[in-house]
């Protein structure tokens, strides 16, 4: 593979874009990135992986409706039961769509470093983690999921787009493909 493709944390409160926007950070401010662009998108209130790549196969492989899985962390307003998960696993209707079916599971025991600005607190209301890993990317969509079955996001987290994998990558920082992860994009995300 010849090009740039790498897989960047993106931190919360930057946009996925190179254009400056007065007043916000965008990927300019990254200077590893220079060379390629966003794969996709990952809204400003957003934080993880997002690939940068300045070749069009990659382009078109990650945001082929359908074809690969994307991971999320959702840090949710108080504990999702069995029925909401249910709902998540079969779609859910919001905005006047439905989603596609999702992974849907609790990750009770996660702990992750905390955001600048940290999420806002309310004492007599548990949060905590949910897994959702979909194949369909719609705007704001893991945020609507779970605020249709009553349980907002608060703080939201890509850990993967397929095989590429965020792992423990500090926020604002590039790396490289591993071997195994730039196989599985040879083999065209299987």
């Amino acid at each position: 593979m010849y090009g740039v493709i790498l897989v960047f944390h993106k931190p919360y409160g930057v946009m996925s874009q190179y254009k400056p926007v007065p007043g916000k950070h965008t990927l300019l401010e990254f200077p590893a990135l220079r060379g390629g662009t966003a794969v996709g998108r990952l809204d400003e209130d957003s934080e993880g992986l997002l690939v940068v790549s300045d070749l069009g196969w990659v382009h078109a492989l990650l945001t082929q409706p359908g074809q690969i899985e994307k991971t999320y962390r959702a840090q949710v307003e108080r504990i999702p039961d069995e029925t909401a998960l249910q709902s998540l696993r079969k779609g859910v209707s919001f905005g006047g769509s439905v989603s596609r079916p999702a992974r849907a599971r609790l990750v009770p025991d996660l702990v992750l470093p905390d955001r600048d600005p940290p999420i806002r607190h309310r004492l007599n209301v548990p949060t905590i983690w949910l897994e959702l890993s979909l194949r369909e990317g719609k705007n704001r969509q893991v945020r609507r999921m779970t605020a249709a079955v009553g349980h907002p996001t608060l703080r939201l987290l890509r850990v993967s787009v397929g095989a590429l994998q965020l792992g423990e990558l500090p926020a604002g920082e590039a790396r490289e493909l591993t071997k195994a992860e730039a196989e599985w994009l040879r083999r065209g995300g299987r």
